[in-house]
């Protein structure tokens, strides 16, 4: 598994031919456009940071779209999403958590999540994470303080933060006890590479 990160909340995940979307931003987002073709997008918000459908579809290929709650099977991947609130844009709304399993690994992708307490069925169904994708932001989502401490309740194997500014980013690595963590392009990883590990931080570059 391939896991880029292009900025904001978007991710490129890639696993032989299968490519997911995560967040891609909109035409009229602030955040740099991107476009390549996917299999799968999944989008936690409608918000125009977040819902650029449309730039996740390249050529005949067109995306299975997830923009919600519920439980999903796309090409034999699972995909659980749970609805958790936000404030993300300045007003309250919905802002789905996506667990999705991929070669073996639980990828838990927290969007824009809004506070540290995770609803009942998605703090019941989160167990075992592998890699966790925790904004760092604020702004009406985790703050780098709250996103640290729930990373230490989820126990996740490894987490990677997003949607936060060079000084967000150097207050969570601070919180974390991870200073000296260095950014990577990209994260190619198996799931015997993240036996033993216990919330590793991983910084990509955008």
């Amino acid at each position: 598994m391939v896991i880029s990160y292009l900025g904001g909340q978007c991710f490129k995940v890639s696993h032989g031919d299968l490519t997911i979307a995560y967040n891609p931003p909109g035409k009229n987002s602030s955040f740099k456009g991107v476009k390549f073709g996917s299999d799968i997008v999944l989008s936690a918000q409608n918000h125009e940071d977040f819902n650029g459908i449309e730039n996740a579809s390249f050529g005949e290929r067109a995306p299975f779209v997830i923009e919600g709650p519920g439980e999903y099977e796309i090409k034999g991947v699972q995909v659980r999403g749970f609805a958790s609130d936000t404030s993300y844009g300045g007003k309250k709304s919905i802002n789905t958590i996506y667990s999705v399993t991929l070669e073996g690994m639980n990828l838990c992708f927290l969007g824009a999540l809004g506070s540290a307490t995770l609803p009942p069925a998605a703090k019941e169904a989160l167990d075992d994470i592998d890699i966790l994708f925790v904004p760092i932001g604020g702004k009406g989502m985790l703050d780098y303080g709250e996103a640290e401490s729930l990373a230490v309740q989820l126990e996740p194997k490894a987490v990677i933060p997003m949607h936060g500014s060079p000084e967000n980013l150097k207050s969570f690595l601070k919180e974390a006890g991870a200073e000296g963590t260095k950014p990577q392009e990209k994260l190619t990883v198996k799931r015997k590479d993240l036996d033993g590990k216990e919330g590793e931080i991983i910084v990509l570059s955008s």
